[in-house]
Protein backbone atom coordinates (compact mmCIF):
# COMPACT_ATOMS: atom_id res chain seq x y z
CA UNK A 1 0.00 0.00 0.00
CA UNK A 2 1.02 3.37 -0.61
CA UNK A 3 0.50 4.91 3.01
CA UNK A 4 -0.42 3.54 5.68
CA UNK A 5 -3.65 3.98 7.95
CA UNK A 6 -3.44 4.20 11.89
CA UNK A 7 -7.37 4.14 13.41
CA UNK A 8 -7.51 4.54 16.76
CA UNK A 9 -9.40 2.05 18.84
CA UNK A 10 -9.82 2.69 23.01
CA UNK A 11 -5.58 2.12 24.65
CA UNK A 12 -4.82 0.10 20.83
CA UNK A 13 -4.21 1.06 17.75
CA UNK A 14 -5.27 -1.04 14.19
CA UNK A 15 -3.34 -0.99 10.46
CA UNK A 16 -5.86 -2.75 7.88
CA UNK A 17 -3.51 -4.40 5.43
CA UNK A 18 -4.56 -5.03 1.64
CA UNK A 19 -1.56 -4.93 -0.06
CA UNK A 20 1.89 -4.30 1.53
CA UNK A 21 5.16 -5.65 1.98
CA UNK A 22 6.59 -7.90 4.16
CA UNK A 23 9.58 -5.97 5.25
CA UNK A 24 6.63 -3.91 7.26
CA UNK A 25 4.65 -6.48 8.38
CA UNK A 26 8.31 -7.66 10.33
CA UNK A 27 9.03 -4.55 11.38
CA UNK A 28 5.43 -3.97 12.99
CA UNK A 29 5.77 -7.64 14.62
CA UNK A 30 7.62 -6.92 17.90
CA UNK A 31 5.09 -4.23 18.69
CA UNK A 32 1.40 -6.23 18.52
CA UNK A 33 -0.34 -9.38 16.91
CA UNK A 34 -2.06 -10.11 13.52
CA UNK A 35 -5.81 -10.26 13.38
CA UNK A 36 -6.67 -12.63 10.39
CA UNK A 37 -9.89 -12.21 10.89
CA UNK A 38 -10.06 -8.58 9.72
CA UNK A 39 -6.45 -8.68 8.05
CA UNK A 40 -5.60 -5.88 9.73
CA UNK A 41 -2.44 -5.74 12.68
CA UNK A 42 -3.19 -4.71 16.20
CA UNK A 43 -0.80 -2.47 18.23
CA UNK A 44 -0.26 -3.25 21.69
CA UNK A 45 -0.03 -0.05 23.02
CA UNK A 46 0.12 3.72 21.02
CA UNK A 47 3.69 4.36 20.11
CA UNK A 48 5.56 7.91 19.84
CA UNK A 49 6.37 9.94 16.23
CA UNK A 50 9.60 8.85 16.36
CA UNK A 51 8.63 4.74 16.40
CA UNK A 52 6.01 5.27 13.45
CA UNK A 53 8.71 6.94 11.70
CA UNK A 54 11.00 4.02 12.35
CA UNK A 55 9.01 1.25 11.44
CA UNK A 56 7.36 3.17 7.96
CA UNK A 57 10.65 4.38 6.92
CA UNK A 58 9.93 6.71 4.23
CA UNK A 59 6.17 5.16 3.70
CA UNK A 60 3.65 7.92 4.49
CA UNK A 61 1.11 7.24 7.38
CA UNK A 62 -2.19 8.92 7.99
CA UNK A 63 -3.59 8.85 11.70
CA UNK A 64 -7.13 8.42 11.68
CA UNK A 65 -9.34 9.21 14.78
CA UNK A 66 -12.28 6.62 13.95
CA UNK A 67 -13.07 3.27 14.97
CA UNK A 68 -12.55 0.75 12.44
CA UNK A 69 -15.72 -0.16 12.03
CA UNK A 70 -17.38 3.12 11.33
CA UNK A 71 -15.98 2.81 8.14
CA UNK A 72 -15.84 -0.56 6.73
CA UNK A 73 -14.93 -1.00 3.36
CA UNK A 74 -12.84 2.04 2.71
CA UNK A 75 -9.96 -0.71 1.75
CA UNK A 76 -11.72 -2.46 -1.23
CA UNK A 77 -10.55 -2.14 -4.63
CA UNK A 78 -13.13 -0.96 -7.31
CA UNK A 79 -15.26 -4.19 -7.58
CA UNK A 80 -17.28 -5.23 -10.75
CA UNK A 81 -20.71 -3.59 -11.02
CA UNK A 82 -19.86 -0.78 -8.49
CA UNK A 83 -18.98 1.69 -11.20
CA UNK A 84 -19.02 5.37 -10.02
CA UNK A 85 -20.32 6.81 -12.76
CA UNK A 86 -22.49 3.91 -13.73
CA UNK A 87 -25.71 5.56 -14.11
CA UNK A 88 -24.10 8.12 -17.18
CA UNK A 89 -23.10 4.46 -19.11
CA UNK A 90 -25.46 2.56 -21.80
CA UNK A 91 -26.14 -0.81 -20.53
CA UNK A 92 -23.35 -2.71 -23.01
CA UNK A 93 -21.18 -0.70 -22.37
CA UNK A 94 -21.55 -0.81 -18.62
CA UNK A 95 -21.50 -4.69 -19.29
CA UNK A 96 -17.97 -4.13 -21.61
CA UNK A 97 -16.44 -2.48 -18.09
CA UNK A 98 -17.86 -5.04 -15.44
CA UNK A 99 -16.58 -8.12 -17.83
CA UNK A 100 -13.23 -6.51 -18.23
CA UNK A 101 -12.42 -5.59 -14.63
CA UNK A 102 -10.22 -8.07 -12.93
CA UNK A 103 -11.72 -9.17 -8.99
CA UNK A 104 -10.25 -8.18 -5.99
CA UNK A 105 -6.73 -10.54 -4.69
CA UNK A 106 -8.21 -11.60 -1.97
CA UNK A 107 -5.31 -14.07 -1.60
CA UNK A 108 -2.99 -11.09 0.16
CA UNK A 109 0.86 -10.15 -1.01
CA UNK A 110 1.63 -11.05 3.24
CA UNK A 111 0.20 -14.78 2.37
CA UNK A 112 1.54 -15.05 -0.56
CA UNK A 113 5.20 -13.89 1.18
CA UNK A 114 4.51 -16.88 3.98
CA UNK A 115 3.32 -19.49 1.00
CA UNK A 116 6.73 -18.56 -1.07
CA UNK A 117 8.84 -19.23 2.11
CA UNK A 118 7.44 -22.14 3.35
CA UNK A 119 8.36 -23.81 0.30
CA UNK A 120 11.66 -22.53 -0.55
CA UNK A 121 12.47 -23.62 3.51
CA UNK A 122 11.66 -27.23 1.86
CA UNK A 123 13.62 -26.45 -1.31
CA UNK A 124 10.79 -27.15 -3.48
CA UNK A 125 11.07 -26.56 -7.65
CA UNK A 126 10.27 -23.21 -8.60
CA UNK A 127 7.59 -24.86 -11.16
CA UNK A 128 5.83 -26.43 -8.13
CA UNK A 129 5.85 -23.08 -5.99
CA UNK A 130 3.98 -21.36 -9.20
CA UNK A 131 1.53 -23.58 -9.25
CA UNK A 132 0.94 -23.40 -5.61
CA UNK A 133 0.27 -19.93 -5.67
CA UNK A 134 -2.29 -20.31 -8.62
CA UNK A 135 -4.02 -22.45 -6.89
CA UNK A 136 -4.05 -20.62 -3.50
CA UNK A 137 -4.94 -17.45 -5.70
CA UNK A 138 -7.73 -19.68 -7.80
CA UNK A 139 -9.62 -21.04 -5.15
CA UNK A 140 -10.13 -17.83 -3.13
CA UNK A 141 -10.76 -15.88 -6.14
CA UNK A 142 -13.75 -18.74 -7.04
CA UNK A 143 -15.38 -18.90 -3.80
CA UNK A 144 -14.90 -15.32 -2.81
CA UNK A 145 -13.24 -15.16 0.29
CA UNK A 146 -10.59 -14.01 2.00
CA UNK A 147 -7.99 -17.00 3.26
CA UNK A 148 -8.86 -16.23 7.01
CA UNK A 149 -12.75 -16.96 6.03
CA UNK A 150 -12.05 -20.41 4.64
CA UNK A 151 -13.91 -23.58 5.38
CA UNK A 152 -13.85 -27.25 4.09
CA UNK A 153 -17.01 -26.66 2.82
CA UNK A 154 -15.43 -24.33 0.28
CA UNK A 155 -13.25 -26.42 -0.54
CA UNK A 156 -15.81 -29.14 -1.72
CA UNK A 157 -17.31 -26.37 -3.61
CA UNK A 158 -13.75 -25.37 -5.27
CA UNK A 159 -13.18 -29.09 -6.52
CA UNK A 160 -16.89 -29.27 -7.72
CA UNK A 161 -16.16 -25.96 -9.63
CA UNK A 162 -12.72 -27.45 -10.93
CA UNK A 163 -14.27 -30.91 -12.42
CA UNK A 164 -17.67 -29.54 -13.38
CA UNK A 165 -17.29 -25.62 -15.12
CA UNK A 166 -12.94 -26.33 -16.13
CA UNK A 167 -13.63 -30.06 -17.00
CA UNK A 168 -9.76 -30.69 -15.16
CA UNK A 169 -8.00 -34.04 -15.48
CA UNK A 170 -7.73 -36.16 -12.05
CA UNK A 171 -3.79 -35.18 -11.84
CA UNK A 172 -4.07 -31.38 -12.41
CA UNK A 173 -6.88 -31.75 -9.50
CA UNK A 174 -4.84 -33.62 -7.28
CA UNK A 175 -1.82 -31.17 -7.83
CA UNK A 176 -4.85 -28.21 -6.73
CA UNK A 177 -5.76 -30.68 -3.48
CA UNK A 178 -1.74 -30.54 -2.76
CA UNK A 179 -1.52 -26.94 -3.45
CA UNK A 180 -4.74 -25.95 -1.00
CA UNK A 181 -3.71 -28.64 1.59
CA UNK A 182 0.29 -27.72 1.86
CA UNK A 183 -1.24 -23.55 2.55
CA UNK A 184 -3.62 -25.03 5.32
CA UNK A 185 -1.69 -27.18 6.87
CA UNK A 186 1.89 -25.96 7.12
CA UNK A 187 0.98 -21.71 6.68
CA UNK A 188 -1.64 -21.35 8.63
CA UNK A 189 -1.98 -24.39 11.05
CA UNK A 190 -5.03 -25.66 10.25
CA UNK A 191 -6.13 -29.45 10.01
CA UNK A 192 -7.56 -28.99 6.67
CA UNK A 193 -9.66 -31.41 4.28
CA UNK A 194 -8.17 -34.52 5.86
CA UNK A 195 -11.10 -36.46 5.09
CA UNK A 196 -11.20 -35.02 1.32
CA UNK A 197 -10.37 -37.94 -1.25
CA UNK A 198 -8.20 -37.85 -3.98
CA UNK A 199 -9.61 -38.56 -7.63
CA UNK A 200 -8.27 -41.75 -9.17
CA UNK A 201 -5.66 -40.77 -11.46
CA UNK A 202 -6.73 -40.87 -15.35
CA UNK A 203 -4.70 -44.61 -16.86
CA UNK A 204 -4.71 -43.22 -20.32
CA UNK A 205 -2.07 -44.38 -22.16
CA UNK A 206 0.59 -41.89 -24.05
CA UNK A 207 0.57 -41.13 -27.51
CA UNK A 208 3.93 -42.38 -29.40
CA UNK A 209 5.37 -41.99 -32.98
CA UNK A 210 6.62 -44.47 -35.32
CA UNK A 211 9.43 -44.70 -36.59
CA UNK A 212 9.16 -43.37 -40.07
CA UNK A 213 6.84 -40.03 -38.23
CA UNK A 214 10.33 -39.71 -36.78
CA UNK A 215 11.96 -39.79 -39.54
CA UNK A 216 9.77 -37.64 -41.73
CA UNK A 217 9.47 -35.13 -38.37
CA UNK A 218 13.62 -34.73 -38.07
CA UNK A 219 13.73 -34.63 -42.25
CA UNK A 220 11.47 -31.50 -42.46
CA UNK A 221 12.99 -29.80 -40.01
CA UNK A 222 15.53 -27.53 -41.82
CA UNK A 223 16.28 -24.80 -39.15
CA UNK A 224 19.75 -26.57 -37.49
CA UNK A 225 18.61 -25.45 -33.74
CA UNK A 226 15.38 -26.78 -33.91
CA UNK A 227 16.25 -30.26 -35.70
CA UNK A 228 19.06 -30.95 -32.50
CA UNK A 229 16.54 -30.19 -30.16
CA UNK A 230 14.36 -32.66 -31.35
CA UNK A 231 17.02 -35.09 -32.22
CA UNK A 232 17.82 -35.10 -28.90
CA UNK A 233 14.37 -35.03 -26.97
CA UNK A 234 13.91 -38.41 -28.98
CA UNK A 235 17.07 -40.07 -29.45
CA UNK A 236 18.05 -39.68 -25.24
CA UNK A 237 14.60 -40.02 -23.89
CA UNK A 238 14.74 -36.11 -22.41
CA UNK A 239 11.88 -34.24 -20.92
CA UNK A 240 11.50 -30.66 -22.51
CA UNK A 241 12.59 -28.98 -19.14
CA UNK A 242 15.90 -31.58 -19.41
CA UNK A 243 16.55 -30.85 -22.90
CA UNK A 244 16.29 -26.90 -22.89
CA UNK A 245 19.06 -26.62 -20.66
CA UNK A 246 21.53 -28.20 -22.29
CA UNK A 247 25.11 -27.29 -22.26
CA UNK A 248 27.98 -28.48 -24.29
CA UNK A 249 30.03 -29.39 -21.05
CA UNK A 250 27.19 -31.93 -20.40
CA UNK A 251 28.08 -34.07 -23.75
CA UNK A 252 30.79 -36.93 -23.17
CA UNK A 253 31.17 -37.85 -26.55
CA UNK A 254 34.33 -40.32 -25.96
CA UNK A 255 31.52 -42.36 -24.10
CA UNK A 256 28.25 -41.33 -26.09
CA UNK A 257 26.46 -40.26 -23.16
CA UNK A 258 24.75 -37.50 -22.01
CA UNK A 259 24.36 -36.09 -18.08
CA UNK A 260 20.73 -34.26 -17.34
CA UNK A 261 21.56 -32.14 -14.54
CA UNK A 262 19.24 -31.77 -11.81
CA UNK A 263 16.35 -33.30 -13.21
CA UNK A 264 12.83 -33.56 -11.88
CA UNK A 265 12.98 -34.25 -8.28
CA UNK A 266 16.57 -32.52 -8.45
CA UNK A 267 18.21 -35.95 -9.42
CA UNK A 268 21.19 -35.95 -11.62
CA UNK A 269 21.03 -39.27 -14.29
CA UNK A 270 23.50 -40.44 -17.41
CA UNK A 271 21.62 -41.05 -20.60
CA UNK A 272 22.58 -42.37 -23.96
CA UNK A 273 23.74 -40.42 -26.87
CA UNK A 274 22.90 -42.02 -30.11
CA UNK A 275 26.21 -41.85 -33.18
CA UNK A 276 23.76 -39.52 -35.23
CA UNK A 277 22.97 -37.10 -32.58
CA UNK A 278 27.01 -37.13 -31.49
CA UNK A 279 27.94 -36.46 -35.16
CA UNK A 280 25.04 -33.68 -35.73
CA UNK A 281 25.95 -31.74 -32.62
CA UNK A 282 29.49 -31.68 -32.71
CA UNK A 283 29.14 -29.83 -36.66
CA UNK A 284 26.53 -28.04 -34.74
CA UNK A 285 28.67 -26.80 -32.27
CA UNK A 286 31.55 -26.27 -34.66
CA UNK A 287 29.33 -24.20 -36.94
CA UNK A 288 27.35 -21.75 -34.69
CA UNK A 289 30.58 -21.07 -32.02
CA UNK A 290 28.60 -22.99 -28.95
CA UNK A 291 30.39 -22.78 -25.97
CA UNK A 292 27.90 -23.10 -23.02
CA UNK A 293 24.24 -23.59 -23.74
CA UNK A 294 23.41 -25.74 -26.75
CA UNK A 295 19.99 -23.90 -27.10
CA UNK A 296 20.80 -20.03 -26.34
CA UNK A 297 18.05 -17.42 -25.96
CA UNK A 298 17.37 -14.55 -27.74
CA UNK A 299 18.70 -12.86 -24.63
CA UNK A 300 20.50 -14.36 -21.63
CA UNK A 301 20.35 -18.22 -20.50
CA UNK A 302 18.60 -20.84 -22.95
CA UNK A 303 15.36 -20.73 -24.80
CA UNK A 304 12.28 -21.44 -22.57
CA UNK A 305 10.07 -24.53 -22.18
CA UNK A 306 7.15 -23.03 -24.59
CA UNK A 307 9.59 -22.03 -27.25
CA UNK A 308 10.75 -25.61 -27.44
CA UNK A 309 7.08 -26.59 -27.69
CA UNK A 310 5.98 -24.29 -30.27
CA UNK A 311 9.01 -25.64 -32.40
CA UNK A 312 7.87 -29.38 -32.12
CA UNK A 313 3.83 -28.24 -32.92
CA UNK A 314 5.24 -26.38 -35.96
CA UNK A 315 7.21 -29.31 -37.16
CA UNK A 316 4.65 -31.87 -36.38
CA UNK A 317 2.36 -29.74 -38.48
CA UNK A 318 5.19 -29.14 -41.26
CA UNK A 319 5.57 -33.00 -40.85
CA UNK A 320 1.79 -33.91 -41.45
CA UNK A 321 1.65 -36.04 -38.98
CA UNK A 322 -2.13 -36.85 -37.90
CA UNK A 323 -1.79 -37.66 -33.94
CA UNK A 324 -2.63 -36.05 -30.89
CA UNK A 325 1.00 -36.27 -29.56
CA UNK A 326 2.99 -33.24 -28.09
CA UNK A 327 7.04 -32.82 -27.38
CA UNK A 328 7.00 -35.11 -24.54
CA UNK A 329 5.88 -38.12 -26.67
CA UNK A 330 9.17 -37.91 -28.44
CA UNK A 331 10.29 -39.53 -24.77
CA UNK A 332 7.43 -41.76 -25.20
CA UNK A 333 8.44 -42.69 -28.41
CA UNK A 334 11.90 -43.29 -27.11
CA UNK A 335 11.31 -45.83 -24.16
CA UNK A 336 8.75 -47.73 -26.60
CA UNK A 337 11.07 -47.98 -29.25
CA UNK A 338 13.91 -49.56 -26.53
CA UNK A 339 11.51 -51.87 -25.32
CA UNK A 340 10.70 -52.90 -29.11
CA UNK A 341 14.17 -53.39 -29.55
CA UNK A 342 14.43 -55.88 -26.83
CA UNK A 343 15.70 -53.52 -24.25
CA UNK A 344 15.44 -55.07 -20.86
CA UNK A 345 12.81 -52.57 -18.91
CA UNK A 346 15.25 -52.13 -16.00
CA UNK A 347 17.31 -50.06 -18.35
CA UNK A 348 14.91 -48.47 -19.95
CA UNK A 349 13.66 -47.07 -16.28
CA UNK A 350 17.26 -46.02 -15.48
CA UNK A 351 17.71 -43.93 -18.59
CA UNK A 352 14.16 -42.02 -18.02
CA UNK A 353 15.21 -41.65 -14.32
CA UNK A 354 12.03 -42.95 -12.90
CA UNK A 355 11.69 -43.65 -9.87
CA UNK A 356 9.23 -46.74 -10.10
CA UNK A 357 9.32 -49.57 -12.28
CA UNK A 358 5.39 -49.39 -12.43
CA UNK A 359 5.76 -46.31 -14.21
CA UNK A 360 7.51 -47.58 -16.61
CA UNK A 361 5.90 -50.91 -17.29
CA UNK A 362 2.89 -48.56 -19.12
CA UNK A 363 5.13 -48.84 -22.53
CA UNK A 364 4.80 -52.75 -22.08
CA UNK A 365 0.91 -51.99 -23.35
CA UNK A 366 1.59 -49.87 -26.30
CA UNK A 367 4.96 -51.71 -28.04
CA UNK A 368 3.98 -53.69 -30.84
CA UNK A 369 2.59 -56.89 -29.98
CA UNK A 370 4.55 -58.34 -33.52
CA UNK A 371 7.81 -57.05 -31.72
CA UNK A 372 7.10 -58.36 -27.73
CA UNK A 373 6.14 -62.26 -29.76
CA UNK A 374 2.78 -61.81 -29.10
CA UNK A 375 0.34 -63.72 -30.91
CA UNK A 376 -3.20 -63.04 -30.84
CA UNK A 377 -5.27 -66.32 -31.05
CA UNK A 378 -7.44 -65.37 -34.12
CA UNK A 379 -3.42 -65.32 -36.17
CA UNK A 380 -2.77 -68.89 -34.38
CA UNK A 381 -5.82 -70.92 -35.47
CA UNK A 382 -6.42 -72.89 -38.14
CA UNK A 383 -7.81 -71.41 -41.59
Amino acid sequence: MDAAYLFYERENVSIPMMDFDPPLFKRLAGFGRWDRQNSRFILRYRLKAEQYRIIFADRPYIEVKKDLAAINGFFERPWPGRLAAADKLSKTDRTCLVSSIPPPERFSLFWVERLKEELHSRKYSSKTIKSYLHFNRDFCRIVKKPVEKITEMDFKKYLNFLDTVKDMSSSSMNLAISSIRFFYNNVMGRNFARDQYRPRQDKRLPGVLSREEIETLLDTENNPKHRLLLMMAYSSGLRVSEVVALKKEHIDFSRKTLLVYGAKGRKDRITILSDRAAAFLQEYCRCFDIANWLFPGQVNGHIRVRTAQNIFEKAIQNAKVQKNVSIHSLRHTFATHLLENGTDIKYIQILLGHSNLRTTERYTHIARRSILRIQSPLDGGPH
